[in-house]
């Protein structure tokens, strides 16, 4: 009674901290997305795609061979949550099978088996989605375009920073799968890896005050060059509401 009371207690409390850590980090992705390492890689992909539009004749075949890299990082993760969920599904029948006097459709050990199964198989769905994204900014990217063709572009990145979303909702499944892992062999386990996994993502994902300056001293002094003849001279690009910011709005986010 006692291991079953701290399950209904640390199970839960394990999840709501992942989940808290999780809903903090989107909201400050929407309102200061330059305080996060996701925010700012999709303001980075999002001048990436102007510089690489500038002349796609020229850059073609470089941004074809970038995205092919992030095509093959997708791949390879999504070959291996697919894996890894058909042997925990080949694992689970097998001992199910040999014991049919044990087998319990709801019990704790099912539901385990298949939590750990439900983050592989989403993990597994969001990198396919990641692939399909790559795949289709590789064909648009490399059509030649005039330079004033401003929508187009933004298009372009809207599409790509898709795709390394679902990208990175992927990758967090599998994070969340270590927890779901880890609970197999008790509650404890699973709680304390809820804790430090939110802890080093927290580190992971935000950045620190020199990167954002660094960041945003860089695009300046791209300011009347051909990769910014695109864009206004003082527009910031949200990354996910895909909105343009002003300068000193942008100035407000660092």
């Amino acid at each position: 009674m006692e291991k079953e009371q701290l399950e209904y207690v640390l199970v839960p409390s394990g999840l709501l901290v992942f989940l808290t850590y999780h809903i903090w980090l989107v909201y400050n992705i929407v309102h200061n997305p330059l305080r996060t390492v996701i925010g700012l890689n999709a303001e980075s992909r999002h001048q990436w795609v102007l510089a690489m539009m500038s002349d796609p004749l020229k850059n073609g075949v470089l941004a074809v061979q970038t995205i092919r890299n992030n095509i093959m990082a997708s791949t390879l993760l999504s070959t291996t949550a697919i894996t890894l969920s058909s042997l925990i599904g080949i694992f689970a029948n097998s001992t199910w099978s040999s014991d049919d006097t044990s087998f319990v459709p709801y019990g704790r050990s099912s539901i385990k088996h298949i939590s750990v199964t439900i983050c592989f198989l989403v993990a597994f769905l969001c990198n396919v989605q990641s692939i399909r994204y790559y795949c289709h900014v590789s064909f648009l990217i490399t059509a030649p375009t005039t330079r004033d063709k401003r929508e187009y572009m933004e298009y372009i990145a809207k599409t790509l920073n898709r795709g390394s979303h679902s990208w990175s909702i992927g990758l967090r499944a599998f994070y969340l799968s270590f927890p779901f892992f880890l609970w197999i062999y008790g509650p404890v386990p699973m709680f304390a890896c809820c804790c430090l996994t939110s802890l080093i993502l927290f580190f992971l994902d935000t950045t620190a005050k020199i990167t954002r300056d660094l960041h945003s001293n860089s695009f300046k002094k791209e300011r009347g060059t051909h990769v910014e003849s695109a864009v206004e001279p003082d527009d910031y690009y949200h990354p996910l509401s895909g909105n343009n910011l002003s300068q000193n709005s942008g100035a407000d986010h660092v």
